[in-house]
């Protein structure tokens, strides 16, 4: 499986993004896929995550109600779509897929990783 993340860039706080992450493999279907993020200088944190089926979905305490997940299955494609952008949400993201379809929160839940894609939020 390949993950390739894409859509990040610089947007003012208030401001809204949606970055995707597009994945190669037959069994998309059947894996949780899942955004994380880093900030400079800080550990990797969880962001939301979203059934094989799209029917469950969780998301961090600091951006729910704010950033939503949702998936394509048909274009093997998972989307974050993040507003209300505040400069506390500048981080590299990371698209991340399990080989279960049940959602997780942990990193060492994820089985595959795509590169990055840097989101910068300006004050």
């Amino acid at each position: 499986v390949q993950l390739q993340a894409s859509g990040g860039g610089l947007v003012q706080a208030g401001g809204s993004l949606r970055v995707s992450c597009a994945a190669s493999g037959r069994t998309f279907g059947s894996s949780a896929m899942g955004w994380f993020r880093q900030a400079p200088g800080k550990e990797r944190e969880f962001v939301a995550t979203i059934s094989g089926g799209g029917t469950s979905t969780y998301y961090a305490d600091s951006v729910k109600g704010r950033f939503t997940i949702s998936r394509d299955n048909a274009k093997n494609t998972v989307y974050l779509q993040m507003n209300s952008l505040k400069p506390e949400d500048t981080a590299v993201y990371y698209c991340a897929a399990r080989t279960y379809p049940s959602i997780a929160t942990r990193g060492t839940s994820f089985d595959y990783w795509g590169q990055g894609t840097l989101v910068t939020v300006s004050s």
